[in-house]
């Protein structure tokens, strides 16, 4: 492999010389600066980034640990960091946990077998001096991974992290949820069920925290029977629907789109068509809400500007940037764009 006194001895210019262009330095001159490139790419030199930073104190390396990469949320969020990064000349690695992979949601409340999988992996980022830390979660929750004193630069993505140090970049579900139901009674709807996920899911909590609010400034009171629980899976919109429609709502907010297709199955068994008997939103944008019949009016998840913020703020640690510490510890929530498909009906009020 090439080396840098190489590249010196063959542009007939000092070592340091070389290492200020490869640098960015502005002291050499523009001629002396694009023979010294023109050779670098000729020989195909690339620096030893880890040999760099054992001088440097710097690796000009982000780690990326990831829940699970098979969640639907978390590729846009890393492909968003990745592109930023590359940009700013830092290398990424991924970290996945895979814990939905191996536990499904078993090890939603097993710290044990999470710490078992997660502090390893700590351990070796600390040893091989990462620059930084990006945790991607699979869904909000408050997470405790990063312990107090933890000496690498760390933002929390999609979650909450419990040490006060690192800040996290949420999506904003209760203003997300409320501007989807201000559309819905805009259009005449004022018997609206929900359809959430787990009843102990802050996303579930948040969203119906949104639905109470635009129900409340709309003088709409709120009835419990209009609102239901499941998983986030498809089965909890067929099993929920029955219950839900004999309370007489003509729209429905399904936290989910997969679970608006579990809803769209139960209607179409019976009769009726959404969009047409039954008014219907979702949440999330995947692909789903798109190939439903008819298109799913639902609010698209802010994946990509999560990764860009969430990577601008973790450079800002890196660089010692003093506006960040405005930002450190605090919850950076980022609202849901509005998708209007065809499931949503006007209706006519007599």
């Amino acid at each position: 492999m090439i080396t840098i006194k190489e590249i010196a001895r063959e542009c007939g210019v000092s070592a340091t010389t070389v290492s200020n262009v490869l640098n960015g330095k502005a002291n050499v001159g523009d001629e002396k600066r694009q023979r010294i490139l023109d050779v670098v790419h000729k020989r195909g030199y690339h620096p030893n980034s880890i040999a760099q930073g054992l001088r440097m104190q710097k690796t000009r390396i982000i780690s990326i640990i990831a829940e699970d990469i098979s969640q639907f949320s978390t590729p846009p969020i890393v492909e968003s960091v990745m592109s930023y990064f590359e940009e700013k000349g830092y290398r990424t690695i991924v970290k996945n946990l895979r814990l939905y992979s191996r536990w499904n949601d078993a090890w939603f409340n097993d710290e044990e077998a999470y710490h078992s999988v997660l502090d390893p992996i700590l351990t070796e980022l600390d040893s091989t001096m990462a620059d930084g830390i990006i945790y991607i979660a699979g869904h909000a929750r408050i997470i405790d991974c990063f312990p107090d004193g933890f000496r690498i630069p760390s933002v929390m993505a999609y979650a909450y992290s419990r040490n006060s140090q690192v800040p996290s970049v949420v999506i904003d579900d209760e203003l997300s949820a409320y501007q989807l139901i201000n559309y819905v009674i805009g259009q005449g709807h004022r018997k609206i069920g929900m359809i959430g996920g787990r009843m102990d899911n802050i996303h579930t909590q948040r969203r119906l925290a949104g639905y109470q609010k635009a129900l409340y400034e709309a003088g709409i009171p709120f009835n419990p029977a209009w609102v239901r629980y499941g998983d986030w899976e498809r089965g909890s919109g067929y099993n929920e629907a029955e219950p839900l429609l004999k309370t007489g709502v003509t729209a429905v907010f399904c936290c989910c789109d997969r679970t608006a297709g579990g809803l769209y199955l139960y209607l179409d068994e019976h009769g009726q068509r959404p969009g047409r008997d039954l008014a219907v939103v979702g949440f999330d944008n995947q692909d789903i809400a798109e190939y439903l019949t008819p298109g799913l009016t639902t609010m698209a998840l802010p994946l990509h500007e999560l990764g860009l913020i969430s990577a601008q703020l973790l450079l800002k640690q890196i660089e010692g940037d003093a506006a960040f510490l405005k930002e450190a510890g605090k919850e950076i929530m980022i609202p849901c764009e509005f998708v209007e498909r065809s499931s949503v009906f006007p209706l006519k009020t007599v």
